[in-house]
């Protein structure tokens, strides 16, 4: 004789997350950042700068792949100016626009802490390059 148990009823079954939901996930990173309390705003400067930037990345079309790799870089160079806003005190009364385009420019970004393959620099290079592109072809930096 077998036993038959009662059957679970599954619980509302939510959607998942379309692709532009999940590359826009991004509201975390200023805590990621942080190394002390007062870096969560530099944090949230940073991010309200990348943001159109996402955005403007995702009008363009690119492969979700593509469009990962740049999310990604962006959220590494944001831990990068942290870092380096933590190393040299002396920056922080600088807006974070100012800091943020000093680590940019037509070569690409800063060197990434702990250091990455020379390939994995060039790629995030290169989405330095194109924020930097964006940034002075937008006129959209905060004052």
């Amino acid at each position: 004789m077998t036993r038959q148990g009662k059957s679970q009823r599954a619980g509302p079954i939510e959607p998942e997350p379309s692709f532009e939901q999940n590359y826009l996930d991004v509201d975390g990173w200023p805590h990621r950042w942080r190394v002390e309390p007062r870096d969560l705003r530099c944090g949230e400067q940073l991010l309200d700068i990348f943001k159109p930037f996402l955005f403007w990345l995702l009008d363009q079309r690119l492969s979700h792949k593509t469009l990962r790799l740049h999310r990604d870089h962006l959220c590494d160079l944001g831990g990068e100016i942290i870092r380096q806003l933590n190393l040299h005190p002396n920056s922080r009364p600088k807006p974070i626009a100012s800091v943020l385009l000093d680590c940019l420019d037509d070569d690409g970004g800063p060197l990434i802490y702990p250091r990455k393959s020379e390939p994995e620099q060039r790629s995030f290079d290169s989405t330095c390059r194109k924020l930097h592109r964006f940034l002075l072809d937008s006129k959209r930096l905060p004052p």
